[in-house]
């Protein structure tokens, strides 16, 4: 696909929104042709009005056989206009022509207004709607696209990106519809008065339009630059802010305003060249359009002197053409704002376009419970960029079972836990649950069975009964203050300045990280879910509150199925199965005592250096 047909396909994929006005659309373009026509009703009387100043005194004679011309029609404007005059007088028609003049304004102007409200339905419709997909396909997509996407990129991209489409490309349709009719009527009109001082804007035509296509080519590749360096600069601002206690920890302020300036001036470097490309074309057009004028008053001066054409006809001619080269310009700015639009519009549509990856089948099972055994079946998992981080993997989790996954950093226990929920999907091997491989099972259907409580707990920026219970609308106090209570955070909640209904601030930053942590485990556990995956889920807790929490996991994952991924071996002592990974392959398998035993072994070495 050329780069040319490709800026040409997003800005019809911007447009294919259109489809769901439709209204709308009718309304604007009747709307907006009824504006070119009255105005150009306001031209026409000019005329009349200058006939009656400086027209003939004397009534001409009437008109011969009727056509269709400037000629008849100008000689029937002539005697009608001396007849009125000779009767009525100069000042009342002079008046009645004003009148005139002015109704066609008024006209013109409502019918411009009502094309304009209509098209705010179009265009905020249109921006309404390109957001909610953005939204849609990111709830869609997979952690792993999020893995190797800068949250500040596509952030730029649903914010800068897409107003840049409102106002590059959808604020053109006005332009795109009313201009095109105001150049078509014009035209006529013009053609209509005069077929050989027309063609001299023809003439003119081909040049103009080779220049401002070549200055719309650069336009884009720059905007495209533009929208991407924007990215890049709200990336690091977006890590700046993400990690300001470390920056200040190590003394680094200097080094990330230097990066983050370094990301500004290039965005600024773009955007300059893109407004010099954007301003280039209006004033071309306008030179160009003021050459064939000159031209026209040149050789149309000739033909008034020689009695070819009358002199307030000539007038209107060089109105109406005075009249056509804004349109013309709006049209060209309109084009060049098409091509800056589509390189934002284009990054919009990557992340509607990214590939969902988990994709749920046709014929997907939908499940309502879990009988017997989870099953990972010689399972290996590799990244995008081919490294391979689980090798072989095979290990059975019976129905109440707690297994637990230990190893060193890397070793792939998060990524275990990931796929069993289909956060990923394996790149070899199965996982089966009650026999059923996942990838046959309805997604939400699966998701509904498991609870998670990751090692990093993100809060909602909410009340505390309102995290705990997310999701749910339907919740009882009762039943959010007897999880928090199981969960060992009733006591701290209580404490809160608003208790249940305090909010926890943007990523609960209002809370310590034990608080966080417990808060979490509570939501995980108000959903009651059968299946449970804990991820180092008492890391950020004190010896104290860890072992309350130990406590009350202890007695609410009887009759559930854990999977629980540690690194302090003192919290899964008692697991049914104790699953030792390195480097992606299960090394060692067994009790807590059974892996003791083997003295050789990497979890007696684990276990040794944890003084356990």
């Amino acid at each position: 696909m050329t780069a040319k047909f490709a800026s040409r396909f997003v800005v019809v994929r911007v447009f294919g929104y259109l489809r769901r006005y439709p209204k709308a659309i009718v309304l604007n373009v009747m709307f907006n042709i009824l504006a070119v026509l009255f105005n150009l009703g306001t031209f026409v009387m000019i005329v009349p009005f200058v006939e009656l100043l400086f027209g003939s005194a004397t009534a001409p004679e009437p008109p011969a056989q009727f056509s269709f011309s400037q000629e008849y029609l100008s000689e029937w404007m002539q005697y009608n206009l001396a007849i009125r005059k000779s009767t009525l007088g100069l000042w009342p028609c002079l008046l009645l022509v004003s009148a005139v003049y002015l109704f066609f304004n008024l006209l013109s102007n409502l019918m411009r207004y009502a094309a304009l409200f209509s098209l705010s339905t179009i265009r905020n419709g249109i921006v309404g709607d390109i957001r909610a997909d953005i939204y849609h396909r990111i709830t869609l997509l997979p952690v792993s696209f999020f893995n190797s996407q800068r949250q500040g990129d596509i952030l730029s991209r649903m914010s800068n990106d897409l107003a840049d489409v409102e106002w590059s490309v959808v604020s053109t349709l006005q332009s795109l519809v009313k201009d095109p009719v105001n150049i078509v009527v014009f035209c006529a009109a013009l053609v209509f008065i005069s077929p050989k001082l027309f063609v001299l804007f023809l003439l003119v035509l081909p040049v103009a339009v080779w220049l401002i296509a070549k200055i719309g080519a650069s336009l884009k590749r720059n905007s495209m630059k533009g929208q991407n360096r924007l990215g890049a600069l709200f990336a690091s601002l977006q890590e700046t802010l993400s990690n300001m206690a470390t920056i200040k920890a190590f003394e680094q302020e200097r080094l990330m305003e230097e990066r983050f300036k370094e990301a500004n001036a290039n965005y600024a470097s773009s955007m300059v060249k893109v407004a010099w490309r954007r301003e280039l074309s209006s004033p071309l057009s306008e030179v160009l359009g003021t050459v064939a004028l000159v031209a026209i008053l040149v050789i149309g001066g000739a033909e008034v002197l020689q009695g070819f054409i009358l002199p307030s006809v000539f007038i209107l001619f060089v109105i109406l053409f005075a009249r056509l080269i804004p349109p013309v310009q709006a049209v060209v700015k309109a084009y060049n704002s098409l091509l800056k639009g589509s390189a934002s519009a284009a990054r919009i549509f990557e992340v509607i376009d990214a590939d969902e990856k988990i994709v749920e089948k046709a014929d997907a099972v939908c499940i309502s419970g879990f009988n017997d055994a989870i099953e990972f079946r010689n399972v290996g998992f590799s990244y995008v960029d081919g490294t391979e981080v689980l090798h072989d993997v095979s290990f059975t989790i019976k129905k109440g079972q707690t297994v637990a996954l230990v190893g060193p950093s890397g070793a792939g226990k998060t990524t275990i836990a990931d796929l069993l929920p289909r956060f990923y999907d394996v790149t070899g091997g199965s996982i089966l649950v009650d026999g059923r491989n996942i990838d046959t099972l309805n997604i939400n259907s699966l998701r509904r069975l498991i609870g998670i409580v990751p090692q990093d707990s993100l809060l909602f920026n909410d009340t505390v009964a309102n995290n705990i219970a997310f999701g749910q609308s339907d919740y009882t106090q009762e039943a959010v203050v007897e999880v928090a209570r199981l969960s060992c955070a009733d006591e701290f909640i209580r404490n809160l300045p608003e208790g249940y209904a305090t909010m926890v601030g943007d990523k609960g930053t209002l809370l310590s990280g034990g608080q966080r942590q417990r808060l979490a485990i509570a939501r995980a556990l108000f959903k009651n879910p059968q299946i449970l995956i804990l991820d180092e889920a008492t890391s950020a807790l004190d010896a104290q509150s860890e072992k309350e929490v130990q406590q009350a996991l202890a007695t609410l994952m009887k009759g559930r199925t854990s999977l629980v991924i540690a690194h302090r071996l003192s919290t899964i002592q008692d697991a049914d199965n104790i699953i030792v990974l390195d480097r992606g392959r299960i090394v060692q398998q067994g009790t807590h005592h059974q892996l003791m035993a083997e003295e050789g072994g990497l979890y007696h070495h684990l276990a040794t250096m944890q003084q356990l």
